[in-house]
C-alpha cells in the first residue's frame, strides 16, 4: 500500500480568515492606520531607493556609508529592510546626501 502525505496548516493561518487585497498602499491592507500606513509606505519607498543607488554606483557597502554618513553595519541594516531602526526624517536626509532629491507630494 502506497503512503499518502498529508498537507500541514500553517499554525499562523486562522480559518476562516479574509482575503483583503492590496491596494496602492500593502500596509493598509496590513491593518495599519492611514498616517502609520502613509509613514511606512515612504520610508520603504525611500530604503528601497538607497539600495537601488548604492547597487547602481557599484560602491561597497563601507564606501557608499561613508558618502551617507552612516557606518556600513548601519547601511546593511537598511538593505535588509529594518523599518524600525530608521526615522523617515533620516532617509531623507540620506537620499539627500545620495543626490536622489526626495520630494514629497500630497493628494487632494
Amino acid at each position: 500500500m502506497k503512503a499518502t502525505k498529508t498537507k500541514k496548516q500553517d499554525p499562523r493561518i486562522k480559518i476562516p480568515h479574509d482575503i483583503v487585497e492590496a491596494g496602492d498602499n500593502i500596509f493598509e491592507a496590513l491593518g495599519f492606520t492611514n498616517g502609520e500606513a502613509a509613514e511606512l509606505l515612504m520610508r520603504s519607498q525611500l530604503m528601497m531607493a538607497l539600495k537601488k543607488w548604492r547597487q547602481a554606483s557599484k560602491m561597497t557597502q563601507t564606501a557608499a556609508a561613508k558618502e551617507l554618513g552612516v557606518t556600513q553595519a548601519r547601511l546593511s541594516d537598511l538593505e535588509r529592510g529594518k523599518f524600525n531602526l530608521f526615522s523617515l526624517d533620516m532617509l531623507v536626509r540620506m537620499a539627500d546626501r545620495a543626490g536622489l532629491q526626495p520630494q514629497l507630494k500630497l493628494a487632494a
